[in-house]
């Protein structure tokens, strides 16, 4: 049985992702703090990791972090107040997420043990 068409006058689904007020109603300041921390706690862990090998690769993903944190304090400004606004620093922020998680991974693999069995 197909599923019925969505009402566009039906209130919203509170219980959906895409209904949460941090994607709906909220001005964007509690992206911006979360992303500050975020960006905060990824830069100080990138900044201990710039010794190891690739070298280079910390301070790369430091730099995109920072660029990225930038460009939600850029979208906060320039852009109208509703759903795309927080839908532009939502990204922002999970490319945040996945740059900090994937500098990670790639420096932790490429750690090896000396005398380790190859």
């Amino acid at each position: 049985m197909p599923e019925p068409l969505h009402d566009p006058h039906a209130p919203l689904d509170p219980t959906r992702v895409t209904s949460q007020p941090a994607l709906t109603t909220s001005t964007g300041r509690i992206w911006l703090i979360v992303g500050g921390l975020f960006a905060a706690i990824s830069a100080a862990v990138l900044f201990f990791l710039l010794p190891f090998t690739p070298h280079g690769l910390a301070a790369v993903a430091l730099i995109v972090i920072v660029l990225l944190y930038a460009s939600m304090v850029i979208t906060q400004l320039v852009t109208r107040r509703g759903r795309p606004r927080l839908g532009i620093l939502a990204a922002l922020m999970i490319l945040m997420a996945v740059t900090a998680l994937a500098a990670v991974l790639v420096l932790a693999a490429s750690q090896t043990t000396p005398g380790a069995i190859s």
